[in-house]
């Protein structure tokens, strides 16, 4: 085994983390076992790549930065909202810069492009990214106030407001009064 192959199997490991690290803030709902970074993230890649689609952007691409936006949460756990007064939101652009640090330049490369271009936020792929993980956050706030947990209007309306593409703002309106289970009638 190469030092490159070794050092992408050791990228492999760490991002394994993010399918066993919860998102945090939901505990703070009531939410006892909330979902993984991992299904967050893939979720809301799903999502860039839609609303990239409707929006007339790269879908590819607003996909594969949605995919990259929080590797850094394998280093620094998910911080919820409530933890910002007391603690300085780390750099992604570094965590990401060491994370990869290992990686052939190429990998290293990509994921770094990524990762500041969605951090950066002035294509129009990177709004759809960004978009797309509040967006995620809204429909999951709907999916946990269906199962009884009531305490996520705070969640839906951090999402609203901060949303900038019309498909995602369209989406974010229609989406409290769309029952989780209506793709079951299509």
């Amino acid at each position: 085994m190469s030092d490159t192959d070794a050092a992408l199997a050791t990228f492999g490991y760490e991002l394994g983390v993010l399918k066993r690290m919860r998102r945090a803030g939901w505990w703070h709902a009531g939410v006892r076992d909330p979902e993984s970074v991992a299904e967050h993230s893939l979720r809301a890649a799903q999502l860039a790549g839609l609303l990239a689609a409707e929006e007339g952007a790269d879908p590819a691409r607003a996909a594969y930065l949605a995919l990259w936006h929080d590797i850094q949460e394998a280093r620094t756990g998910d911080l919820p909202r409530a933890a910002r007064p007391y603690v300085t939101k780390p750099d992604a652009r570094a965590i990401t810069a060491d994370q990869t640090a290992t990686l052939p330049t190429n990998s290293a490369e990509s994921v770094r492009d990524a990762v500041d271009e969605y951090e950066s936020a002035t294509s129009l792929e990177a709004r759809c990214a960004r978009d797309a993980d509040k967006l995620e956050m809204l429909l999951q706030a709907v999916e946990y106030a269906s199962t009884g947990i009531t305490q996520v209007d705070e969640w839906m309306a951090t999402a609203r407001k901060s949303l900038s593409t019309d498909t995602a703002r369209r989406i974010a309106e229609v989406a409290p009064d769309t029952p989780p289970l209506s793709w079951r009638n299509y």
